[in-house]
C-alpha cells in the first residue's frame, strides 16, 4: 500500500528554523569576537545575555508583525475578491474556467464546473483565492504562534554558545569549548533541518555549520584587528 508523506505545519518547522539559526550564529559570532577583546569571562556573558534577550525581543516582534502582515493581506485580497464577484461576476467566471483550461479540461466540462462552483459565492471566492491569487487562509493565532516560536528557539539556540563560558575561566579556553558545542549543535541541527524539508541532510548540515563558523571566524579576526 502507497503511503503519502507530506511535510505538515510548516510554518511552525519555518520559524523554529529561523529562530534557532539566527539563536545559534549570532550570540555565538558575539562571543567569538569578545574573546578576541576582553579577558573576563563575565563581560562575555553579560553582552552575550542581553543580546540573546534583546534577540529574542526582536526576532519574536518580527515574526509577530511578518503574521500579522500575512493575515491583513489575506483579508484586504478577500474582501477585494468579494468585490469583484457582486461586480463583474461574468469576468470571474471567465477565470474559473480558465483555472480548469490549463489543467487540459475541454470547454464543456469547463463550463459545467464552473456552473456548480459559482453557485455558492463562498466557494466560488474561496477558490479564486487559492487558485487565481495562490494565498491560503492564514491561522488567526499565526502572528502569536510565530512570536512565540522564533523567540523562544532564538533564546536556545543562543544558550548553546553562550553557556561554555559559565564553567571556564577565560575567554580563549570558553571560546574553543563554545566552538566545538556550537559547531555540533549546528551540523546536528541542519542535518534535521535538511531532513525535514526533503534536503539532502549531510548537505544541509555542512551549509549551516559552515555559515556558523565563518561568522564567529569573521567577529574573532575583527575584534583581534581592532584591538
Amino acid at each position: 500500500m502507497h503511503e503519502e508523506r507530506h511535510l505538515k505545519n510548516s510554518d511552525f518547522i519555518t520559524d523554529i528554523v529561523i529562530g534557532m539559526s539566527d539563536g545559534l550564529t549570532v550570540p555565538f559570532a558575539l562571543a567569538a569576537g569578545l574573546s578576541g577583546a576582553v579577558s573576563s569571562n563575565a563581560i562575555i556573558i553579560t553582552a552575550g545575555i542581553a543580546e540573546i534577550v534583546a534577540g529574542c525581543i526582536a526576532m519574536g516582534l518580527g515574526g509577530y508583525l511578518a503574521g500579522k502582515t500575512e493575515q491583513e493581506h489575506y483579508e484586504s485580497e478577500l474582501r477585494r475578491e468579494y468585490e469583484e464577484v457582486d461586480i463583474v461576476p461574468e469576468k470571474e467566471r471567465q477565470e474559473v474556467k480558465d483555472v480548469f483550461a490549463t489543467y487540459g479540461l475541454d470547454e464543456a466540462a469547463q463550463n459545467l464546473i464552473a456552473d456548480q462552483l459559482c453557485n455558492d459565492k463562498h466557494k466560488w471566492v474561496d477558490f479564486m483565492m487559492k487558485f487565481e491569487i495562490g494565498l491560503e487562509k492564514p491561522d488567526s493565532n499565526r502572528a502569536v504562534k510565530s512570536a512565540f516560536t522564533i523567540g523562544i528557539s532564538y533564546c536556545l539556540g543562543g544558550l548553546i554558545p553562550l553557556s561554555a563560558y559559565f564553567y571556564t575561566s577565560h575567554p580563549h579556553d570558553g571560546l574553543l569549548v563554545s566552538a566545538v558545542l556550537t559547531t555540533i549543535c549546528l551540523f546536528i541541527f541542519g542535518y534535521f533541518k535538511s531532513k525535514v524539508t526533503g534536503q539532502p541532510p549531510v548537505t544541509g548540515a555542512l551549509k549551516v555549520t559552515l555559515i556558523g563558523v565563518l561568522a564567529a571566524t569573521a567577529a574573532f579576526g575583527v575584534a583581534k584587528l581592532l584591538g
